[in-house]
């Protein structure tokens, strides 16, 4: 009996080690408004730990925290404050998707640990290379960026905006169908276009998760400019001052609650950049990085910058998000919590057409703006990113060059 036992207790023992055994590549999809978005996660380790993350490409997304118990897994993705929340039943994890606050809409997710490709090896029209997307959008752009790079089957695509860029987006296309699917799924959530090619060089593209940005038409830039038609909007010509002549004015509590103004000594007879942004915005996150490195190099050179962060009602009393955001990229540069994303243009009145998130002021060490800068090229735009942070980098050293006014105007 005590054998019988014994062996009964090993078995339920093993039973449940493999039921929990997790580590490996899952792989499945995502429904999102009837679509299904490939998901790939990352699992290594076990016990206190386990550590996971959402892999799209070489890229990947960290989870914060890993926490399995029994077969419950929940990640937990602090600097977006998402999580993912699923249960492992017969070799599946089943679960859901999206932000922890309060009766937040959460998205269906299911996955494997068994991968499928396509059979075929065939390989599809190239559509690698530069193009441009006619759109009219609220922000009063007239055309996107679109950069494709094909190998073989395989895309991997960015769409510049005047916000900034989509992320890398991965995919590939079928032989005999006329259509490519690029898509990712990170810690910020999940985005999926199709490409298709037209007969005359043209290209129909569609974000198939908002039914407003579709069959939007791409070109080659050099056809577009054959056709008059607008080029993406400069980012430098998207915002200004209402006028220029006055110094730009912000007052707001950091997190400990602390009043900071553009009138305090600290920022007198400095360069001053002012980042607009929140820690919700994906590319204030690719932005994070480049500006504290800015500040690293330059600041005792006479560099300041300020991030007036606008988070939701419930951040805002309660801002982890952004303790998180600040924590991920260590920032040391002033943070301040200037309001929710809707008081925007209430609390900064001095711009005419701010609507870009993130957007640049940087001001000189007179205290005027000199530039303004819409939206963040990424690395995942490797050509625009070099490009931005080679002339703001110039930029912040012809500003640090001018001399000290001896009476500075007034903040």
């Amino acid at each position: 009996m005590k054998i019988l036992a014994g062996i009964l207790l090993l078995s339920v023992s093993t039973f449940a080690h493999a039921k929990t055994h997790i580590d490996g590549i899952w792989q499945g999809d995502a429904t999102v408004k009837g679509q299904q978005v490939p998901l790939t996660l990352q699992i290594t380790g076990k016990g206190d730990k386990l550590q996971a993350a959402l892999r799209n490409g070489p890229e990947s997304s960290p989870a914060t925290s890993a926490v399995l118990t029994g077969n419950h897994l929940v990640l937990t993705f602090n600097y977006f404050a998402r999580t993912l929340d699923a249960t492992l039943d017969n070799g599946t994890l089943t679960g859901t998707f999206g932000s922890t606050a309060a009766g937040a809409t959460r998205i269906p997710v299911q996955l494997t640990t068994a991968t499928t490709k396509d059979p075929s090896g065939n390989t599809p029209p190239s559509i690698d290379g530069d193009w441009e997307v006619e759109v009219k959008s609220a922000k009063g752009e007239s055309a996107w960026q679109l950069r494709v790079e094909q190998k073989g089957s395989d895309l991997r695509a960015v769409i510049q905006r005047i916000d900034g860029d989509t992320g890398s987006l991965y995919g590939s296309g079928k032989s005999g169908e006329p259509i490519y699917k690029v898509s990712h799924f990170t810690a910020a959530g999940p985005a999926l276009y199709s490409f298709a090619p037209q007969p005359d060089g043209t290209l129909l593209l569609s974000n198939l998760l908002n039914d407003k940005q579709t069959n939007l038409v791409a070109h080659r830039p050099a056809e577009a400019r054959k056709q008059n038609l607008p080029a993406p909007t400069d980012p430098t010509q998207q915002t200004t001052l209402k006028d220029p002549t006055t110094p730009l004015q912000f007052s707001a509590p950091d997190l400990s609650g602390k009043l900071v103004s553009s009138k305090d000594v600290q920022f007198d007879g400095k360069v001053v950049i002012v980042a607009v942004g929140g820690s919700w915005c994906p590319n204030c996150h690719d932005e994070a990085p480049f500006l504290e490195s800015l500040y690293k190099q330059f600041h005792t050179r006479g560099l300041e910058i300020v991030n007036l962060s606008f988070e939701e009602a419930d951040q805002l009393k309660d801002p982890t998000r952004l303790h998180a955001f600040i924590q991920r990229y260590g920032i040391t540069y002033t943070v301040l919590l200037a309001g929710e994303p809707e008081q925007l243009n209430e609390k900064i009145t001095q711009a005419n057409n701010l609507n870009c998130w993130p957007t640049s002021f940087f001001i000189g060490r007179d205290g005027r703006v000199k530039e303004i800068h819409a939206g963040f090229a990424g690395p995942a735009n490797p050509p625009a990113h070099e490009e931005l942070t080679k002339s703001v980098t110039a930029l912040v050293e012809q500003l640090l060059a001018e001399p000290v006014p001896t009476q500075n105007a007034s903040r």
